[in-house]
């Protein structure tokens, strides 16, 4: 296993994920995101929105057992649920998904 990604702000965390984002390289949705992702009645595609349009607002909590930095983006999905989706880089290129949740208090109606 290599050294952990180094991610020094916020803003280079979201950065980097819009890379991944964007075709530099790549979205691995792992197995816990994708089972929460069913659980919570959503579609990738819904996941995808908040991943390209939220913000990342708390630093990095670092994982004891790997190094690994996990952050988590939060935004509204096209139905109006609010989402956090904890993430982390397993390289500069490759952004793993963790876990995907809604906040009920925050839902809007659209």
């Amino acid at each position: 296993m290599g050294k952990p990604v180094r991610v020094d702000t916020l803003q280079e965390a979201l950065d980097l994920l819009h890379f991944c984002l964007g075709g530099g390289g790549e979205i691995i949705p792992g197995r816990h995101f994708r089972d929460e992702l069913a659980n919570e009645g959503l579609a990738f595609e819904d996941a995808w929105v908040v991943l390209r349009t939220g913000q990342i607002y708390r630093p990095a909590e670092e994982d004891i057992k790997t190094g690994e930095s996990k952050f988590c983006v939060e935004g509204y999905e096209p139905g109006g649920k609010w989402l956090g989706i904890v993430f982390t880089f397993k390289t500069i290129r490759r952004a793993f998904l963790i876990t995907i949740f809604s906040v009920e208090e925050r839902r809007r109606d659209v």
